[in-house]
């Protein structure tokens, strides 16, 4: 559709009637532009004292006609997401250049960014006379799959390849060729990891640590990682975590490799978030919204996907921000009368509005689950939780004891809604066993809150079986983040038994140096082995701790009658650890 488009304000009848005449220009299909359309958009553009610019089809037609401001263009929304990997756009971009910069990193951008066919920089002298010319296209690396631009400077518009559009064509081909079964096109999107740490003893180590599992995260969130990015500097950035010229430089770089999404190790604070967005137009996530993502695919149950939406929501509400010409509009109050409220304060309005339903429904949730668990209490069967790192293998595990069939993927957070399954041991004993949602270090706030409901459940917990994973480097590590969550939400009184999983796929020193450290029990869930000493283990603790605490309370119970006159002990020959089943 053939559209004028940009700065028009204060132009002249005139002007404007010449510059709909371009329409009227036609170039020839295998060359850049001509020599006629250049010196017309040359001449208006600086009769205007603006860049104009021209957006050519295959067939040589002008589809659209660009007003900018003396030293920039903007581009209209042609569609923000380009089409197939192994495609270009199908237009090709001339413009004017009144201050002599010639191809400039936007015109790159733009050029890698759109899939444009190539980008022409005309410029035009004080007269309005041309200069140089200069033009780029996408030139493709099939060893390293890797796209870039290839500039070349003409002195003047005549010099200009006159078979320019062969050349593009050529290049497409060869795009096709490289990219044509590239899996994004299925549905993939390709990212570029970025961790920006300050310098500090031992960081580096911290910080590749950090990338290795933000990657997991991203490969969970169903996204195709590309690169990753690292940069210890003295002080982050406060403004764009890592300085407007880095994120240019990272922007072309994902470009190159076909990347549509920047995804930061670490939170992003609204202000930081609406910075980094006004230099790059890929789509930003930050560690928090990353998670929240992964959450949202994996929540199966009501109070799951209502937990999830809740933390989804108080993340996104500072952070709707004005991005769009349509967000502007302002919509009538009363009988169409005032300004009434602009379309971004009616979108955080309603996000309040849904915040405070979903937040009743998931206390009223919660209180339904406190009856649940009053009524398990009253039955007297002892609860144990499976709590740990997300993906070290807890349900796993749960289905190696129960023989239960709850899903175990080799993901993060693969299991977000509470399982709960009965273990039973000899002599009619039985104990409620729980695998709850995998921790991760700095867990997001938000999501915290929002599932505080679902980690009541450990509340009740008589005994919680925390897993760490022997074939991890930073088990010990995660193991202390866990320990931490734990304290944060006052759980940290409950007594634990260290599990030690995965131990066929680590090293015996290992396995054995974490079991000595943790007084924990060495097992393989997968593989089924050492589960024989875990269910000693567990029988040992869960029967003995509440025997101990019933003699407890009968004691506190009796004291309240008078003073104990004498106590009497026996003690009976009885093996605990008796096999499993003997």
């Amino acid at each position: 559709m053939r559209a004028l488009d940009g700065n028009t304000n204060g132009l002249k009848t005139r002007q404007l009637e010449r510059l709909e005449a371009t329409f009227r220009r036609k170039v020839l299909s295998d060359a850049l532009v001509s020599p006629e359309l250049g010196r017309h958009i040359a001449g208006l553009s600086r009769e205007i004292n603006r860049q104009v610019g021209a957006l050519i089809d295959r067939a040589g037609h002008v589809e659209r006609v660009i007003v900018g401001e003396p030293g920039r263009l903007y581009l209209p929304d042609i569609g923000r997401v380009r089409g197939a990997a192994a495609r270009l756009r199908g237009l090709r971009l001339v413009r004017t250049e009144l201050r002599g910069h010639g191809l400039t990193q936007e015109d790159l951008a733009d050029l890698s960014k759109l899939r444009l066919d190539a980008v022409v920089v005309l410029e035009v002298d004080p007269a309005g006379n041309l200069q140089a010319s200069h033009w780029a296209h996408l030139e493709v690396d099939e060893f390293r799959r890797q796209v870039s631009p290839a500039t070349s400077t003409c002195l003047s518009i005549h010099a200009l390849p006159a078979d320019g559009m062969t050349l593009v064509r050529a290049a497409e081909g060869v795009l096709s060729r490289v990219f044509g079964g590239d899996a994004r096109e299925l549905g993939q999107e390709g990212a570029v990891l970025v961790g920006v740490w300050a310098k500090g003893r031992g960081v580096k180590a911290i910080a590749e640590a950090s990338m290795a599992e933000l990657d997991e995260l991203a490969k969970t969130a169903g996204v195709q990682v590309l690169d990753r990015v690292l940069q210890i500097r003295p002080e982050v950035d406060p403004r764009t975590v890592l300085g407007r010229g880095k994120i240019e430089e990272l922007t072309l770089r994902a470009l190159e490799l076909g990347a549509e999404i920047m995804i930061f190790d670490r939170d992003l604070s609204p202000s930081q978030l609406r910075a980094i967005t006004n230099v790059t137009d890929l789509k930003v996530l930050d560690r928090t919204q990353l998670i929240l993502d992964i959450f949202a695919r994996h929540a199966k149950s009501r109070d799951g996907k209502l937990q999830v939406e809740l933390a989804q929501l108080k993340y996104a509400l500072p952070r709707l921000i004005d991005r769009s010409t349509a967000m502007s509009r302002l919509t009538g109050g009363i009988g169409g009368q005032g300004p009434g409220e602009t379309k971004l304060e009616i979108h955080r309005r309603r996000a309040r509005d849904r915040i405070h339903r979903l937040t009743k429904e998931i206390e009223r949730l919660s209180v339904q689950r406190g009856v649940r668990r009053k009524q398990r209490a009253a039955t007297q069967i002892p609860v144990v939780s499976i709590v740990g790192y997300t993906n070290v293998g807890k349900s796993t595990l749960l289905n190696a004891l129960t023989n239960a069939e709850v899903i175990a993927e080799n993901k993060l957070f693969a299991t977000l809604d509470p399982t709960t399954r009965r273990l039973r041991f000899p002599e009619e004993r039985e104990i409620v066993l729980t695998d709850t949602v995998g921790f991760i270090r700095d867990l997001p706030k938000d999501l915290v809150n929002a599932f505080r409901a679902t980690l009541e459940e450990l509340e009740d917990s008589d005994l919680l079986l925390h897993v760490i994973d022997a074939s991890d480097p930073a088990a010990d590590q995660k193991r202390r983040a866990v320990e931490a969550l734990l304290q944060d939400l006052k759980l940290d009184h409950i007594p634990r038994l260290v599990v030690v999983n995965k131990v066929d796929e680590a090293s015996a020193p290992i396995v054995s140096a974490l079991r000595h450290l943790n007084q924990g029990v060495a097992v393989s869930a997968l593989r089924r082995q050492g589960l024989d000493r875990l269910l000693i283990e567990l029988e040992n603790q869960v029967f003995k701790r509440r025997h101990d605490r019933e003699i407890e309370e009968t004691r506190a119970r009796l004291a309240l009658l008078g003073p104990v006159a004498d106590t009497l002990s026996t003690e009976l020959d009885v093996d605990l650890g008796r096999p499993f089943g003997a």
